[in-house]
């Protein structure tokens, strides 16, 4: 049963990527999530824009980022996406400290830290058409009316 959703379209800037924190929080916390859910939420979202912008789109401002979120039952699912140029090799990608931008001295802890911190996550992509990531984390407390 769907309880509520939202999306939310931004111009892949990386600027903007505190705005989606920000927007991905105040929308979850009307389910009442604890601290430590919000700040792993907003880590995840952090981490996928960032991505996208960086990666996906090569800090073309040109892009959009789009994220889904639905909040159902105990569930949070959030889908970040972008129609940037795709990841070549998925698997490679989702390994501790790969990155494919090493001058940027990037971690490449991104996906780890999702997958971390969200009970599922799963990553598709195709080159020259862009990258979703699809995240879900069962919420502490099923405060949702």
């Amino acid at each position: 049963m769907l309880h509520n959703r939202m999306t939310l379209q931004f111009a892949a800037k990386s600027e903007n990527e505190s705005f989606a924190r920000v927007a991905v929080a105040s929308f979850v916390s009307q389910v009442d999530p604890t601290l430590e859910e919000i700040d792993e939420i907003k880590t995840v979202v952090s981490e996928a824009v960032t991505n996208a912008i960086i990666h996906g789109y090569e800090e073309n401002p040109d892009g959009t980022v789009t994220i889904h979120v639905v909040l159902k039952d105990s569930m949070i699912e959030i889908t970040i996406e972008d129609q940037g140029k795709g990841i070549e090799d998925i698997e490679q990608a989702l390994q501790p400290l790969y990155t494919s931008k090493p001058e940027l001295e990037r971690s490449g802890m991104g996906f780890t830290i999702m997958e971390n911190f969200m009970d599922e996550m799963l990553v598709e992509s195709e080159i020259g058409k862009g990258t979703k990531v699809f995240l879900r984390k069962k919420l502490i407390n099923n405060r949702i009316s």
